[in-house]
């Protein structure tokens, strides 16, 4: 990741910034900085992963891949082994 002084910010951007501080929010008149609702979402994106990769022993694959989003995921791969040698 290269660090950067300023941070573009998209319509795209925007809405999901808003939609995240309405969540962060502690309640409907709560703005809270945009260090804290980044902050938020990168904690929730760490521990998400952390939790899925935790999971892996304990569900099956399809129950874990319910709890896919757009932006993390488990996937697994079928393999076709050679019982020959």
């Amino acid at each position: 990741m290269t660090r950067r002084t300023s941070l573009k910010i998209t319509d795209e951007r925007q809405r999901l910034l808003d939609k995240a501080s309405a969540i962060v929010a502690s309640d409907q008149h709560d703005d809270p900085p945009m260090s804290d609702v980044l902050d938020a979402a990168l904690t929730h994106l760490i521990e998400s992963e952390e939790n899925i990769q935790n999971a892996r022993d304990e569900l099956d694959p399809e129950t874990i891949q319910r709890f896919n989003t757009s932006v993390l995921g488990l996937r697994y791969r079928t393999s076709v082994e050679s019982r020959w040698r």
